[in-house]
Parts: C-alpha cells; structure tokens; sequence
C-alpha cells in the first residue's frame, strides 16, 4: 500500500511542477501576444459578417495562420478553417473551437473600430456586428495557435485549431455550423479526443470564470408559423378571416405550454415570439403573416413534448379561427453538456489558473450554442470568461444579441490563459 501510495504522491508533485512551468511560461506568452490579438479583435469586429458569409473573415484567419507557420485547410463547412499543430512529444489530440460569425444588429456602441458591415438576411440587407462577442472567440484562437507554435517541441500531444462558421445559425434552406462540421469530419484525422469551448459574457466581470458540470446551456429549435386568412377592410372584419387576431391567440396560448402542461421544478423551458410580419395598411386586415420564434429546453423528454404541443395548440387555435395555419420546426441544436469526467479532470486547471475566488459554478441557462455538437461526438468542457469592464457593475450592461453590447479587450488575456491551460495539463494528464 506504502508503494502504490508513493506512486501517486510523485506523479502528483510531477503533474503539478509540470503544470507550473507551463504556468509560467504561459504568462509570459500571454503578456506578450495580447497587444496582437486585441489588434486582430477590432479588425474582425469591425469586419463582422453573417452565418456562411464569413468571407473576409476567414481569409484574415487563413492569412493570420500561415504567417505562424501553419497550413490551414480552408472552406470546411462552407467558410470554416482548420489547423492543426503537431507538438514534438507523443500524447492526446485536443480540439479547440472557436465560432466566427456576427449578427443581424446595428452597432450603437461608440467605438473607433465599431461594425459599419451590412449583409443579407432572410432576402432585406441588415446591418451587421459582432453582438455576441465571436470576435474575441476567434482572435483568442489565434493568440492561443501563435503561442502553442511557439512551444510545440514542448507540446505533447496535437493540437486541431477549428474556426467554426455560422454558430448562430445557417440561413434557412443552407447547412452550415458545429453540426456541418462534424459531418465533414473535423473531429477525425487526427481523432480528437477531449474539446474545449468558451463564450465571453458581458455580465460577468473580466477576470471570472463561469462553468457546471453536465447541462450549462438549453436545447433550441427556431420555428415559423405561417397564417393564412381572408383579407378584408379593417371597418368590416366580419368579411374576413383575422390572421393578426388568430397570431395574437396563438401568442398567449403557446405560454400556456409552459406554464401549465410542463413540470418546470424538473427544468426551465422557454417558447419565445421574437417578430411577427404581415400587414401594410392600419385599415386593411391582411390575408396573411408569420411568426418566428424559439423554444429552449433543457430535458429531453420536455423538449419532445413541448414541441408536440406546439403543433397541436397552434393548429386547434388557426381551426377555431377558420384560418389555415403551417407550422415549421427545425432539428435545432442539443443540450450543451459538460460531460463530467473531462470536468472533474480539468475544474482544477480552472480554478488554478483563474483563481479559485474567480470560479463560479452556475445553474444551467436558457441560451443556446451548437458546440453541443462537438460533444455528442467527443468529451467537451464549455465555459464562459467575464468581458465586463473592471468597475462596471454588470448587472447594469447590455446584453448579447442588442445593438448596445460590448465586452472589454482586457477579458481575452483570461481566455488565452485557459486554453492554453486546458490543453497542456490535458495533454499532461
């Protein structure tokens, strides 16, 4: 027993010096390469484009990459590029993901390098911005494939470097995303064995760490319901069928999924009604409109029934108006799931590398990502990073997805610490 147990004290103090020399050298490196890789953020926000429109975006990666030394592979999943670092010692193969895209929303924030990108989006042109902090995602990527190339006699094991498009959605009628992806094989050849995420958030404050181990975010499916009626002057509407009033009835008879037909002390769920389009004129009823909306669950047996009950409550409802009603549901994106062996392995990493005051364990919440893709395939460990500016309360910022938000350069130092952290001790270990 005196053996066994002397075994793992050495290969404990061994792991741990190990850890702290990369520690170190990791610091260095970061000190180093945050001026460039907040350079390369206000020139990818500034730049923003949409789900599989990433053009420019993933020609500056492409460019940013072969002056490191790599030979990226570019196009995978439409506009997506890859990496991959061969270290100079045998061990693991670790993916690293980074999303690329923006989003449909017109910059409000004062900045000298603010989004004045325009784009298509469902047939109008749209502004376009980095409203939900994917250009720090990418620029931290970078800033992580410069400092590993540096070291990579030192790197045991392989590093596969996926800067991934359209996270936030292909467009309708397009393939795209985590889910394209792994269907082109990004995961394979090399074999990836452990993945790692994160998400910069303007509500936690720069310098902390968020995470949980199994479900940290929902299940999501967009939908569209398309109402069609009769069209008639807005002094007579009993000449016609109202597909506004059918809309606001299906409206307030969705919620009632929620709040009576779902057992939400097992989870949360949401069904959210973000625009509804129909109508020209204050006094004509329109002959038709549609309804797009999102649906957030974080049980899997809820998501099936809530989904059941959107056909069924939405459908009854048109009936009992005589309107005629098609409902469209997509495939969506799964739970994102910290699978907890690789969580238990690597929250030490975390909290070493954050600082165990800085880690804070979350409930699960009700926004969406499609790195849950990854890890239905392989281990996964997701995390948020704080991008709310030293002595702003965060309670008080805008929030991601609004044409006011804004994270801090000075969070992605942290995320380059991490990933770098993660990859080593995983590698390590």
């Amino acid at each position: 027993m005196k053996k066994y147990l002397s075994t793992a004290v050495v290969l404990c103090l061994s792991l741990s010096a190990v850890s702290q020399k990369f520690d170190k050298q990791i610091e260095k490196m970061v000190a180093q390469t945050e001026r460039e890789v907040i350079e390369w953020r206000h020139w990818f926000h500034q730049n923003a484009e949409l789900s599989n429109r990433e053009f420019k975006t993933a020609e500056r990666i492409t460019s940013i990459l072969k002056e490191i030394g790599y030979e990226p592979q570019t196009g995978v999943a439409k506009t997506g590029v890859v990496a991959v670092l061969k270290g100079g010692k045998p061990g693991p193969v670790v993916g690293l993901r980074a999303d690329i895209d923006g989003l449909p929303v017109k910059e409000r924030v004062e900045l000298p390098w603010a989004s004045n990108m325009t784009g298509e989006y469902n047939g109008e042109e749209v502004p376009v911005m980095h409203a939900c902090g994917h250009d720090t995602h990418l620029s931290i990527l970078l800033g992580v494939a410069k400092m590993l190339w540096k070291m990579k006699d030192e790197v045991p094991g392989t590093v596969k470097f996926i800067f991934q498009p359209a996270e936030e959605g292909a467009p309708r009628g397009e393939e795209g995303g985590a889910k394209l992806m792994v269907e082109e094989g990004v995961l394979k050849n090399p074999d990836v064995d452990a993945i790692f995420g994160l998400h910069i958030n303007a509500q936690t404050s720069v310098g902390k760490l968020k995470v949980r181990s199994e479900g940290i975010m929902a299940a999501v499916n967009s939908m569209r319901i398309d109402i069609k009626g009769k069209q008639a002057h807005g002094s007579r509407p009993w000449n016609g069928i109202d597909p506004v009033v059918t809309a606001a009835q299906i409206i307030n008879n969705l919620q009632t999924i929620i709040s009576r037909n779902m057992e939400l002390t097992e989870a949360p769920a949401v069904i959210t009604i973000g625009a509804i389009h129909g109508g020209v004129r204050y006094n004509i009823i329109p002959e038709d409109l549609y309804m797009l909306g999102t649906i957030r669950t974080l049980n899997a047996a809820m998501r099936t029934s809530i989904l059941q009950r959107i056909r069924e409550v939405a459908t009854k409802t048109a009936e009992a108006n005589n309107a005629e009603i098609e409902i469209w549901i997509d495939e969506g994106y799964p739970v994102t799931y910290n699978e907890t062996g690789l969580y238990k392995q690597m929250f030490p990493t975390l909290e070493r590398i954050a600082g165990k005051e800085n880690v804070e364990i979350i409930k699960p919440i009700t926004g969406a990502e499609d790195f849950s893709f990854y890890q239905k395939e392989v281990p996964g460990l997701f995390f948020f990073i704080g991008g709310c500016p030293e002595g702003t309360d965060p309670t008080t910022v805008a929030g991601h997805h609004t044409p006011d938000f804004y994270v801090d350069d000075a969070g992605m130092a942290l995320g380059m610490k991490t990933m770098m952290g993660l990859t080593l001790d995983y590698m390590s270990k």
